[in-house]
């Protein structure tokens, strides 16, 4: 290998050595004149050596023959190569860097680095800040994390974080957030470091860059669940989620973080607190940590943790954030919060009321009782009079409650705090009428839940399409009051009887629908006035005009739950659909986060403008290559390097970067100024770490491909996500309606008639029976 000396500024330096792989054939690979160097590579002198390197050598094999060039004393082993963002270059990423002729250093190897970095975690002298500064960036890789770990850096850090305040601390608690990113390491965290964390957040005087760090920290243990891990696959004999392998991270889940949380009672006001946050990141932050409690919480804690959120108003708290949120990642985290309210509703909905088993049930039932004044009567020395005066059909007030469960109890006692007076007044105010006159209150409470229930597809668990902020969905008791005391005013204002029931509740179902449409941009105030003032006759004259165009069956209860279950099957039709275009892989263009510090005058047209991108069979990781053009890509993944683990994805985040200037989709390219703004494309999506960073910016070609894949990646994650584009949830929609259409076609074709309900046969006599299989059913 020959080396010319040049001049360059005054220092002297060798120039063009060709680093050759000299396992080929056996011998040397040529060296022919002329040949133009691939990299510059600058030692930690400052020396700087022009160099050809061939792709197929290994990072090793660089290495080893620049320390014989350029004559190192040092052994190969104790240098590692960078490039001037300071990335490792590993054998993963050295084509790439090669083919950019990136510009590359000499540094210290991983090893070295951690073995500094652990001695000065260690002596916690002036330079510990800088320490922890390097390490937060450095513990992202595997080379240095598997070193750091293995020199006990990670006790070093805990007693850093325990005894540090300050910046110190909120870099302690960066570089620990980020080496969480990491499936191993971590294993080993106890629970004094939890509590530490939980009382970090609790404290009022924690500086916002110190509490951003430590909510990750708290959402990254609160979803390493056992059950969440993919390659457990083993079922477990016993009821709780299968014991983790050892050595693995996932070990802790909701219940750990929260038997650590229930010691300091402040830490769910402080995070919702600081929902309201100037700081939008600390905003952001709080708004993930309550969604992943939510999606993780586990049924022995779920009350205990519902109730104590709900008495914190956290929906308030983000029904205020919807109006005054200025980043748009807030807003795909605020339609995650919506999607698990819906789990929150649903659950209440299916929940029995039983008051003799929950106290809690009882003392609603008790309050609501009290409240209304009255004395319990006899119809005879045996069957009491009680809940049939408050307006339900029988004296089994967990029966009354079967439809709407736990959610029409909390709503009704809703109605009644709200205004005893008034509760106490309209109940008697009926009884002082004839029987058939009175109006059942508790059954229309009741009623009232469940159209609101239907208004909003509370249909089941993890199956909510909505694209846009539901802020009156947030407020669902303070919206059924408003509709009950319409169905109320309705009865007394057309004279209603007994037989009539039916009739008022077709009337609030097509006012619901008035009042709560365009529920994202409407104020309170105009949903108030439609369901206080607005009269009996032009309501009634509207319904009849909806009713000429619409078949009364839709209405009746047997059809609500064929349209539910019908919901449902369609919604997972989609996921599976939007998750085969992930599988079948697409080409994007890389787009520029709106957050770049880079000067616009400075962009330039990216060397290799488009990304393809393909999900793996086993749906954990999402592969792509960056290429000059796009071309037909073959199946698998052979011909896609990179990848990006599904579950480290926390947000898909939407309307998030720009096109490079110089180039716009497929046209030619398009100068653009400095002083030319950088407008988001609305076809644009990008990738969110845990640690707020970003992993992918594409943009997509067109509408539906932008559909398919911001969906498909949502109804990936874990919780479920949310549903970003319309076109998913219009999909969904019309599915369910075509399926509804369907099943009707022979019950309208034979013109049968659909009961509006069904009443339960006797139960049978004995136990002398048995089901027989029928002939259909039976195999051939």
């Amino acid at each position: 290998m020959a080396a010319n000396i040049s001049e360059d500024g005054g220092s002297r330096r060798p120039t063009t050595p060709t680093l050759t792989n000299t396992q080929a054939n056996g011998k040397s690979s040529q060296t022919k004149a002329g040949l133009v160097p691939t990299n510059n590579v600058t030692t930690k002198e400052g020396l700087t050596v022009r160099t050809r390197i061939e792709p197929s050598l290994s990072v090793d094999d660089v290495i080893r023959q620049l320390c014989i060039s350029l004559k190192l004393k040092d052994p190969p082993a104790v240098y590692a190569l960078r490039d001037e963002s300071d990335e490792l270059v590993t054998n993963d990423n050295l084509r790439k860097k090669i083919k950019g002729k990136v510009n590359l250093k000499l540094v210290n190897a991983p090893a070295i680095e951690a073995a500094e970095i652990v001695e000065k975690l260690s002596a916690r002298d002036a330079k510990l800040g800088l320490a922890l500064t390097s390490l937060r960036k450095l513990i992202r890789e595997e080379q240095f994390a598997n070193e750091f770990l293995q020199r006990d850096g990670l006790r070093e850090l805990i007693d850093v974080i325990n005894a540090s305040h300050g910046n110190v601390l909120a870099y302690a608690l960066t570089a620990m957030q980020n080496l969480m990113e990491l499936d191993y390491g971590w294993a080993n965290l106890d629970n004094t470091f939890i509590l530490k964390v939980v009382q970090i957040l609790s404290s009022e005087t924690s500086l916002i860059n110190v509490c951003r760090p430590a909510t990750a920290i708290l959402k990254r243990l609160v979803e390493a669940d056992p059950s969440s891990v993919a390659h457990i696959n083993n079922a477990s004999t016993s009821k709780g989620p299968p014991a983790p392998p050892p050595g693995s991270v996932y070990r802790y889940g909701f219940d750990v973080v929260f038997e650590q949380m229930r010691k300091e009672k402040r830490l769910l006001e402080t995070v919702v607190s600081r929902l309201g946050s100037a700081d939008t990141t600390m905003a952001l932050y709080s708004m993930m940590l309550i969604n992943s409690l939510l999606a993780h919480a586990s049924d022995p804690r779920w009350d205990e943790f519902i109730a104590e959120l709900e008495q914190l108003n956290v929906r308030k708290a983000v029904i205020r954030l919807m109006s005054s949120h200025t980043i748009e990642d807030l807003t795909s985290c605020i339609l995650d919060f919506q999607a698990n309210m819906v789990r929150v509703t649903f659950r209440k909905k299916t929940t029995l009321v039983e008051p003799d088993f929950e106290p809690l049930h009882n003392q609603a039932l008790q309050l609501i009782w009290e409240r209304s004044k009255l004395q319990e009567e006899r119809e005879d020395a045996i069957t009491p009079i009680k809940w049939r005066q408050l307006g339900f059909e029988t004296e089994d007030i967990g029966h009354e409650f079967r439809e709407v469960g736990v959610l029409g109890l909390d709503c009704l006692k809703y109605f009644v705090e709200r205004d005893p007076d008034y509760w106490a007044k309209v109940v008697q105010e009926q009884l002082s009428r004839s029987e058939e006159r009175r109006c059942p209150i508790g059954k229309a409470s009741n009623e009232v839940t469940d159209l609101l229930s239907e208004h909003w597809a509370i249909y089941a668990p993890g199956y909510s399409t909505s694209t846009t902020f539901q802020p009156f969905f947030l407020n669902f008791p303070r919206v059924h009051a408003l509709a009950l005391h319409f169905f109320l005013r309705m009865w007394n204002e057309s004279g209603a009887s007994t037989d009539d029931f039916p009739r008022l509740v077709a009337l609030t179902r097509s006012q619901v629908k008035v009042a709560l449409k365009r529920e994202n941009i409407r104020p309170w105030h105009e949903v108030e006035q439609e369901f206080l003032e607005s009269e009996y006759r032009a309501v009634r004259d509207r319904q009849m005009q909806e009713l000429e165009m619409e078949d009364d069956i839709m209405s009746k209860i047997p059809i609500r739950n064929l349209r539910a279950k019908l919901y449902k099957e369609s919604y997972e039709f989609v996921r599976q659909q939007r998750i085969h275009c992930l599988l079948e892989g697409a080409w994007f263009m890389n787009g520029i986060p709106l957050a770049t510090t880079v000067p616009r005058d400075t962009m330039r047209r990216p060397t290799r403008p488009w990304r393809f991108l393909r999900l793996d069979a086993g749906l954990k990781y999402l592969h792509y290559v960056d290429s000059t053009a796009k071309y037909p890509v073959r199946k698998g993944l052979e011909d896609l390097p990179e990848r990006i683990e599904i579950a480290v994805i926390s947000e898909v985040a939407t309307g998030t970067c720009a096109p490079f200037p110089h180039i716009q989709r497929d046209q030619t390219d398009l100068p653009l100024g400095a002083s030319s703004p950088l407008l988001a494309s609305s076809l644009s999506f990008s990738l969110l770490s845990t640690s707020g960073g970003s992993l992918a910016d594409q943009i997509a070609p067109n509408q539906e491909r932008w559909a398919d894949w911001t969906d498909g990646l949502n109804m990936l994650r874990r919780d479920g996500g949310h549903v970003a584009s319309q076109e998913t949830e219009l999909f969904v929609q019309a599915l369910t309606e075509i399926g509804l259409k369907i099943k009707l076609l022979d019950l309208s074709g034979e013109k049968v008639e659909i009961p509006s309900g069904l009443v339960a046969g006797p139960p049978p006599m004995n136990s002398d029976f048995f089901f027989s299989d029928l002939a259909y059913d039976a195999p051939a």
